[in-house]
């Protein structure tokens, strides 16, 4: 099984990682500017940073020549050969390893089949769609045989309808490689879920401070304001009592937050997803421990269900569906009330420091 660990410090680009990635699906994310292409660009050879260190299955890549690295990078921009057609652009990997005619336009076609774009074999790339050419693109990465494949957000300039069945297909032919390393760079949440879904695929945010784990571990417990962004999930930061309950930052000061039952003592992450927010016009009357006076800030569709963003007594966001806000409705200013059961409220441990 091939393995890809990379150590990387670039101070102009804010990287500044440690990684060990065994044959699997690894997914980077992070705020613009944390050096997700960076990464990508010291590990296919394309840049040199402050200080590296990269091995691939125990081979130090550090001074080899891309194109003898056994790795390729794949990005949103598909850069194929416009001169040749799409068995040639796919067989030109294979080609300049030396590879006879025959046995290129072979293995070409084999990965065209793969990719479900057989029957666009004969055609140039100007004849393609976007969602085509993507296709096209990663069979010719995965027809270099390569040991590491490098996918630099290959989905971010797809239109809606043409990114679904890409993610699918990537999600295939990344899963049919048992021993490939595929570190995938993407801003989209449901790329992560799709294609790295495996038991050891993993999950690095880059930023401030570096997160990394299985992917099912990172998103549940966030340590930053992206990472819980991208989860879903309102980020509360703040210091955690024994068994139950915390006391996190709001925007008039500090305010006790009833949680669910946990061992955290100390600075902690307080966390809840947004349709476990209700808002309502009066107090609500019942169980729930907490209960506070809220303000809209804006309020905006998402997947079928309407978001409504809070900037009192905490940023935070409820998620209700189109009726309950018809029924209520909200409009930027309102003032409501907010209730979150405890029960629906996780503590995660945090670094003393590590404000949002």
């Amino acid at each position: 099984m091939n393995r890809l660990q990379v150590s990387a410090r670039w101070a102009e680009r804010g990287l500044d990682v440690d990684l060990d990635l065994p044959a699997g699906r690894h997914a980077v994310t992070g705020p613009n500017g944390a050096g997700k292409s960076s990464l990508l660009a010291v590990i296919a050879g394309l840049a040199r940073p402050d200080q590296s260190r990269v091995l691939l299955d125990g081979r130090p890549l550090d001074g080899v020549a891309p194109h003898r690295r056994r790795v390729a990078l794949m990005s949103q921009a598909t850069s194929l050969f416009p001169h040749l057609g799409v068995r040639d652009n796919v067989a030109f990997g294979p080609r300049s390893h030396g590879m006879g005619r025959r046995e290129a336009r072979a293995t070409a076609e084999h990965w065209l089949e793969v990719v479900g774009m057989t029957r666009f074999a004969d055609r140039r790339p100007f004849q393609l769609s976007g969602g085509q050419a993507a296709r096209v693109a990663l069979a010719r990465a995965l027809a270099a045989e390569p040991a590491a494949l490098l996918l630099d957000e290959p989905l971010a300039a797809l239109d809606v309808e043409a990114t679904p069945a890409m993610r699918a297909v990537l999600a295939d032919v990344t899963h049919a490689r048992e021993d490939l390393v595929v570190v995938l760079v993407t801003h989209d949440v449901l790329d992560v879920l799709t294609v790295a879904d495996g038991p050891a695929d993993t999950m690095t945010v880059l930023g401030d401070r570096v997160e990394h784990g299985p992917v099912r571990e990172v998103l549940e417990h966030p340590r930053s304001a992206f990472t819980a962004g991208l989860a879903g999930v309102n980020l509360l930061h703040g210091d955690a009592s024994a068994s139950a309950g915390a006391v996190v930052t709001a925007t008039d000061g500090l305010l006790d937050i009833a949680t669910g039952p946990h061992e955290v003592t100390g600075p902690a992450w307080v966390t809840f997803t947004p349709d476990a927010v209700s808002l309502h016009r009066e107090r609500p009357q019942g169980s729930p421990r907490n209960v506070w006076q809220g303000r809209v800030s804006r309020v905006e569709a998402h997947a079928g269900r309407a978001r409504v963003w809070l900037d009192h007594p905490m940023p935070m966001s409820a998620e209700v569906t189109p009726a309950a806000l018809a029924e209520l409705p909200l409009r930027p200013g309102d003032e409501v009330w907010v209730a979150v059961k405890a029960s629906q409220v996780r503590v995660h441990p945090a670094h003393a420091d590590a404000l949002s």
